[in-house]
């Protein structure tokens, strides 16, 4: 394998410079956190990540997929939607024992979403899974993570031309998991996806959704929700590249932490290259801070480089409300978890809007309602 760019160890290169991205992990030097895709990150607690290991569990898979959809377990095939940003990527990318495979035949329109009930026991793992959708088609998978493991994972989206895909991740891991992973999407000409990441469990998540258009028209919605609670650290680290037309894209992830040490962070890049006119975007993040002893970092950057586009910026924010802001939008009926609802509210798959709210609820020490089952 060759890197996709001349030079090695995390050199960036050009005016401005290129995102660097190689299939060779020795081209990565090995994190030590002062490196700014890793600054934010507990570096010492991934250290075993960082180098070769040979896998010791592996996640187990239940797959309920409709009609014309196919799914199986192969060798390991990467799809081409994948450039590695860093060592751990890299190192899944080479190293991952199979694929885990689902597609979405030409034209077909699934009546129900694929639904992937991922489980892993304690140990290492390498995992890799490619969702292609082919021309014309339109669906929605829902990948739902649980269990106890340590895993450095890559998931490659394809969306072919005139596609429309959602895709739902749910990382609800026991509170010892440790889960890295890539999330790599091509849209073709007019494809349009819809990406959302639900952070509720886990030691340490860190997920990476990277979106390349290879086609104008292609549309994008990046959405997230996170809840951290004492000593998690749930990381988002997103990069939009507009590289075509007419192209358009909506970032919105929501943050709550409580508890000390709990700890969000939200990187959101979008890069517009000159061919890009046309392009239409914009990103959003807010974090809601319930407790003394929480962090969130949130970092949003554009970088524009054609004036010839329908609109592009951002917006951050971070804040807590004090005991009385929180007991007047309580008295209004407005509780904590509503601060989330209009992101879950966005997932096309009803039945886990019920079950999210009761999760987050659940975290916030709300009581359920019993009038609402």
């Amino acid at each position: 394998m060759t890197a996709t760019l001349a030079h090695t160890h995390d050199g960036r290169t050009g005016t401005p410079p290129e995102r660097f991205t190689s299939y060779d992990p020795d081209a990565f030097s090995v994190p030590t956190g002062r490196e700014e895709a890793w600054r934010f990150t507990p570096v010492r607690k991934l250290r075993q990540l960082f180098e070769p290991f040979e896998p010791t569990t592996r996640i187990a898979g239940d797959v309920t997929a409709p009609d014309g959809v196919t799914w199986a377990i192969e060798p390991l095939t990467p799809a081409g939607a994948m450039s590695p940003a860093d060592r751990v990527s890299a190192l899944a990318l080479a190293r991952a024992p199979q694929t885990f495979t689902v597609r979405v035949p030409a034209r077909a329109k699934p009546d129900a979403p694929v639904m992937i009930a991922g489980k892993a026991g304690p140990g290492l793992a390498y995992e890799h899974m490619v969702l292609d959708v082919g021309e014309g088609a339109e669906a929605t998978i829902v990948i739902d993570y649980s269990g106890s493991a340590t895993i450095a994972e890559n998931v490659e989206i394809v969306v072919a031309d005139g596609a429309k895909l959602e895709v739902v991740s749910i990382q609800d891991w026991d509170s010892d998991a440790v889960h890295i992973s890539a999330h790599a999407a091509r849209l073709g000409r007019d494809a349009q996806l819809k990406h959302v990441v639900v952070n509720l469990g886990g030691a340490i998540v860190r997920i990476s959704p990277t979106v390349n258009f290879a086609g104008p028209g292609g549309r994008v919605e990046l959405l997230g929700v996170s809840f951290a609670g004492a000593g998690q650290h749930l990381e988002s680290r997103l990069y939009v590249d507009h590289n075509q037309p007419d192209c358009a894209s909506n970032v919105l992830y929501k943050n709550a932490l409580q508890g000390s040490g709990a700890r969000t962070v939200w990187i959101g890049d979008v890069r517009i290259r000159p061919a890009a006119t046309g392009t239409n975007t914009f990103e959003l993040n807010r974090n809601l801070v319930l407790t003394d002893g929480a962090r969130a970092d949130s970092v949003p950057n554009l970088e524009i480089e054609t004036g010839e586009i329908v609109g592009a910026g951002h917006a951050s924010a971070t804040g807590r409300f004090d005991d009385l802001q929180l007991f007047y939008l309580q008295s209004r009926g407005i509780p904590e978890a509503g601060f989330f609802a209009d992101v879950i509210r966005r997932i096309g798959v009803p039945d886990l809007h019920d079950r999210l709210m009761t999760s987050i609820e659940a975290r916030l020490g709300i009581p359920s309602d019993p009038e609402s089952n």
